[in-house]
Parts: C-alpha cells; structure tokens; sequence
C-alpha cells in the first residue's frame, strides 16, 4: 500500500531548480532486467526527473530502491507516483516529500558541550558546582555573560503575523521559519538561537514577555510581526532593554539593499547624493530601507504605498513611521503616479507586490538605471522583461542574479555584537555590516550580474563580525568586559 506524505497545495508556486519539490520513493522492483528503465521512462513521461538512486535492500526476487524525483509541487509528484505504480513488477512502497521529512520532529535541537561521564562531572555541572557557580553571579551580576551560554544565545522572538509570503499564520505555523533561522544563525554565525513563537498580538503582552525572558539571552531578533506594531514592539524593547534588539524584516533587508546600492554605485560610477530613488512599498522593510539609505547620503527619494505618493501634509493612510518618511524625503512634494516618478529614477526599490510596474516605465528611468524587486516570490517587475532597460537587476529570488538575502547580514551581525558584548545595534553598525558586505567582492570581479557575494561564500559572516565588532568598539556601545572567575 502506497504512504504519501507532504502539502496539498494546488497551485504552481515559482521554483527554481534549486527549491524545486523534491519526492523520495522506495520501490520494490522486481529483480528483471529492464525494470529500472521502465520506472525512469515513467518518471519521466510526466515531465519529471530522476535523480539518485541507492539500493536499499537485495534479494534474489527483487530489489529496494530509494529515488529521488524532482518535480513542480505535489500534484506533480502524485502523477510520477500514478505513472510508477502502473509498472508491472514494481511497487511503490512509500513517497514523501524531501522538505517535510527534513523538517520531522523539527529542525534543531540542544546538544551538551560537555561530556558527561561520571560522578565528577556530574558533581561539577550540576550539585553542588552549579551552586558555587550560581552564587557567584548572584553576587557579582556580570559574571553571567562569562559563566553561562547568555553572551552566545538570542531569541527569535515571533507572533506569526507576518509570516515569509503567508501574513497572519498564527505561532505554532510560523514555528518551522523560526527554527529556519536559528539554523541559519547557527550555521553561518555560530550563534546559538532559539525560536519564541507567543500566542498574543497584544504590544503590552508581546514587550512584557520578552523582557521576562530576556535575563536568558544576549540579544533579541524580532521576525515575522506585522506592521505597524513591530514598529512599537522594537522600539519599547530597546529602550527597556540592555542587549541588541534587531528586527530582521525591517533592518536584515535594509543593509543587504544597502550593500547592494554600493557595489551599484562603484559599477555605475554615481554616487549617494546624486542618485534620485523611487520606493515601492512603505511597510516595515521599505521604512527602515528608506532610513539606512538616507543616513549613507541619498538625497532625494519618492516614497508609494497603496494610497500613492507619501509627501508631507498627506492625510490619508498615514502613521507616525510614514510622518517621519515624508519629513526626510519627497523634497518636491511630488503627487503623481509611480510611473511619473520612475522618468529619470536611477534606483527603483520595490518592497511591495507582484506587476506594480511595466517595462515601459523601467525603460524611462536614467541610463545605467538600477532595479531592485524585491517581492518574492514574484518580484514587481520580472527581470527577463527588463532585460537591456536596466543595467542592474535584483530579486529576493535564488533563481537570478543578485539575490538579496538577509543571510548575508544577521549571522555576521550578530556574531559581532555578541563578540563585544554591544549594548545595542546602531545605525553605525549597520552600515558598517553592508559595506563588509559589499567589499567581499574584489573590485576586479564586480559586475552587473554579481554585485552580491554568495550567502555560502564563508568569508562573509566573518566579514561583517569584525566589521560590526569594530564599530561598535569605536562607538561605545558595548558593556564592560564581564569578570573571569577561577578561584
């Protein structure tokens, strides 16, 4: 009997190769010449494709075998299944999805970095040590960043409002992202993090249960909470609190745009104070993208949400970060439409939704004109449209060049402020993480097809580490070196 386990989902989704559904099958073949072959001729009669394959068990009648099959989504998968199973001979014992068994009884887990053999262990790290240990932080409270895992542990702190492309999914579906990104801190940062998934929307409750829990940990990344209140939440929490507090949506996105404007500067030999940038989308992302851009020297920006141009005496719609944008931008008080805007724009920033702009508009902007569409996973524009219209192209994809992916900044960033112990993550340390970011690629190997390093290019994450290390140092922002007891 068939077991088929992953998503129901009916709609195809826009995949690259690289993220495309990949199916696991055991079969019992019969041990004849010519099975196998029948059974990737199935495969691929319904458009889809063999990959590995790995003898599981043998025996004189038949063989197991393992496979893999790439194919669009699930209701592909289930037709390589139908054309598999309707082979005489072969069975299909069991097909699952690839990425839900990467996922089964969760992503992480906490190991031990000591050894636990014997009685004097035991007396060390638990009664009557710990004890000892304890006392000591009682007693002298900064002992605790030396003497515990806090100086090398945050929390990702969610209410799975604002969930990847999903919205409101609520925490315990946002748990599987969550525990993504502590993978990713701990694999490209060392970084040991932890996901906090709260089951309130309530600011109060949200503010009042990060700081209960905060004596745990060295720093907090917000992920996944919906604007405006994320707005609120990051800024109580640092002023309340004494260790980083980094949402991820608004500030991660911010740096990597910034890395990526100045590798575009060196290619298109412009410069901050010239550059006329036209920004799709004012949530979140679009907000603190805005911020970092006007604190690196961008003069003269125009700002769309879904009530139009954001200038300043406009009513509709707005809100205290949006009366805070309109102050530092739209200079000229422009009224008009996005494509009005975009005539002579050098840089358009689209942090808002799918086919909000036409190729024809692209192809007004200025020469040597930049395109960042971040809407994932269809981006504003679609890159093979504006091929030859714009110089530079990025996207939030993995399938075209120039990803912008906020792996390339939190790892690094927060491997440097917990290195030095930074009270807080400032603007400063910001734009010293992008432009660690952006230098990892030599001058001589820049182009417009690769004007950001690769998220697994290991030098990186150490890159941003010193960088945002050192600033931080330079600024102040850090606490004393806590005290090393040995005695």
């Amino acid at each position: 009997m068939t077991s088929f386990s992953g998503s129901s989902r009916t709609q195809d989704e826009y995949l690259s190769p690289l993220s495309a559904y990949q199916l696991l099958v055991r079969l019992r073949i019969e041990n004849r010449p010519g099975n196998l072959g029948r059974v990737a001729s199935a495969v691929g009669s319904v458009g889809a494709s063999v990959g590995a394959i790995e003898i599981a068990e043998a025996r004189p009648g038949y063989l197991m075998r393992d496979m893999q099959v790439a194919c669009r989504n699930a209701n592909h998968a289930r037709a390589a299944v139908l054309a598999i199973q309707a082979i005489p001979g072969v069975e299909v014992i069991y097909a699952a999805d690839r990425t839900f068994q990467l996922h089964h009884d969760g992503k992480i887990e906490v190991r031990n970095k000591i050894h636990l053999r014997g009685t004097q262990e035991l007396a060390q790290i638990w009664s009557p040590g710990a004890v000892r240990v304890a006392r000591e932080i009682s007693e002298h409270p900064d002992a605790v960043w030396s003497l515990t895992s806090k100086a090398n542990t945050v929390a990702v702190v969610t209410d799975g409002t604002a969930v990847l492309g999903l919205g409101d999914i609520g925490p315990a579906a946002a748990m599987p992202v969550m525990e993504g990104k502590c993978m990713l801190f701990k694999s490209f940062g060392g970084v040991d993090a932890w996901p906090i998934c709260l089951d309130t929307t309530d600011s109060d409750r949200i503010v009042a249960t990060v700081k209960a829990i905060a004596p745990g940990f060295g720093a907090i990344l917000l992920e996944d909470i919906a604007a405006p209140r994320c707005f609120e939440i990051e800024e109580r929490l640092k002023a309340e609190l004494d260790i980083p507090v980094f949402h991820d949506d608004q500030h991660g996105t911010a740096v990597v745009v910034l890395a990526a404007v100045m590798n575009g500067l060196k290619l298109t030999k412009k410069h901050p104070e010239d550059l006329k940038v036209v920004l799709v989308g004012a949530g979140a992302a679009g907000l603190a993208c805005a911020r970092i851009l006007i604190n690196f020297g961008v003069r003269n920006i125009v700002g769309f949400d879904r009530f139009g141009a954001i200038y300043e005496g406009r009513t509709e719609g707005m809100s205290p970060g949006l009366e805070w944008f309109a102050q530092q931008s739209n200079r000229e008080g422009f009224r008009g439409s996005i494509g009005d805007a975009l005539v002579g724009a050098d840089l358009f920033l689209g942090l808002s939704r799918p086919r909000v702009v036409t190729a024809e508009q692209i192809a007004s902007m200025a020469p040597d004109s930049m395109v960042f569409a971040l809407a994932n996973p269809e981006p504003e524009i679609m890159p093979e449209l504006i091929m030859g219209k714009a110089r530079i192209i990025a996207t939030g994809r993995s399938d075209y060049p120039n990803q912008i992916n906020n792996v390339l900044c939190f790892p690094g960033l927060f491997r440097g402020a917990l290195d030095v112990a930074a009270r807080e993550i400032s603007e400063d340390m910001k734009i010293a993480a992008a432009r660690a970011i952006a230098e990892s690629i030599p001058d001589d190997q820049l182009s417009d097809d690769y004007l950001l390093p690769s998220v697994f290019n290991p030098d990186v994450p150490l890159r941003v580490a010193r960088a945002v290390a050192e600033t931080a140092l330079a600024s102040g922002h850090v606490r004393p070196e806590p005290p090393h007891v040995w005695l």
